[in-house]
C-alpha cells in the first residue's frame, strides 16, 4: 500500500457554524444577542470597564456551557486528517471543541474560553479548566484576571500567524463561517493560487462565489466526515 502523503499541508478556518452544531450558541443566530446579552453589552472593552461583573459572569456561563457539549463528527473527521496530512486549524472560535476531538494544531484568532488573562499583561495567561474568574482573582502582579478573549474593538494578535500559515497551504477548508468577519475572513483568500479550496456552509456567501472554491452546501457535521474520507481517499 503506498504511504500517505504527510507533506501535503491542509490549512482548516472554522467559525461558528462548526460549534454551533454541538449545541453552543452563537450571537448571530439570535439577532445580535448571546443569551439575552447585547454584544456591546458583555463583548467589549468599554463594557468590562463599565460592568466587570456583568462580563465575568456571562464569559463564566459560556465556559460552563461549554462542558456540556461535545465535539460533534465535524471536529472528530479534521482530527482524522492528521492521520493522513499535516494540519493547521485556525478558529475563530473560542471554545476547545477542536482539541478535545484530538486536533494538536490549532491556533485561536479570538482567544480561549477556558483560559484567563492579566488586566496588566496580557502576555500572562493562565487556564482555567472549566472554573470561573471571580473578581479578586489576580495575577501574579496582583491585577484582575479577565476572559482570555479577543473583545470587538481589540487587536487580533494572531493575525500575522494566521496569515503565514494560510500562505503554505496546498488545501484550503473553510467551514462555517460568514466570511464577513473581517480581520478573520481575509485569511480565506491569502491561500495560494494553486491551492485546492473547499468551503463548507449550509449557505455560500456571496462573497465566496467570486473565488476559486469548491463549495459544499451542507452542515460541517454532515459534509467534513465525507470530504475528509475523500481526500484521504485521494491521498493514499
Amino acid at each position: 500500500m503506498t504511504p500517505f502523503n504527510h507533506s501535503k499541508h491542509i490549512v482548516v478556518l472554522t467559525g461558528a457554524g462548526v460549534s454551533a452544531e454541538s449545541g453552543l450558541k452563537t450571537f448571530r443566530d439570535a439577532g445580535g444577542l448571546w443569551e439575552g446579552f447585547r454584544v456591546e453589552d458583555v463583548a467589549t472593552p468599554e463594557a468590562w470597564k463599565a460592568h466587570p461583573q456583568r462580563v465575568l459572569d456571562f464569559y463564566n456561563m459560556r465556559r460552563r456551557q461549554l462542558y456540556e457539549v461535545e465535539p460533534n463528527p465535524a471536529h472528530l473527521a479534521l482530527a482524522r486528517l492528521e492521520q493522513s496530512f499535516r494540519v493547521s486549524i485556525i478558529t475563530q472560535n473560542v471554545d476547545n471543541l477542536h482539541e478535545r476531538a484530538g486536533s494538536t494544531q490549532v491556533l485561536h484568532l479570538h482567544g480561549e474560553l477556558d483560559y484567563a488573562r492579566s488586566t496588566a499583561d496580557e502576555t500572562l495567561v493562565y487556564p482555567l479548566e472549566g472554573k470561573d474568574i471571580r473578581m479578586g482573582d489576580t495575577c501574579e502582579l496582583g491585577s484582575q484576571l479577565r476572559p482570555h478573549i479577543v473583545w470587538f474593538g481589540e487587536m487580533v494578535p494572531a493575525m500575522e500567524t494566521a496569515a503565514s500559515i494560510t500562505s503554505t497551504a496546498d488545501i484550503l477548508i473553510v467551514i462555517g463561517t460568514s466570511l464577513i468577519v473581517y480581520p478573520a475572513a481575509s485569511l480565506a483568500y491569502l491561500a495560494p493560487t494553486t491551492a485546492a479550496k473547499f468551503l463548507v456552509n449550509p449557505e455560500i456567501p456571496e462573497e465566496a462565489r467570486r473565488y476559486d472554491f469548491e463549495f459544499l452546501e451542507a452542515k460541517a457535521a454532515t459534509a467534513i466526515p465525507e470530504l475528509v474520507k475523500r481526500l484521504c481517499t485521494q491521498n493514499k
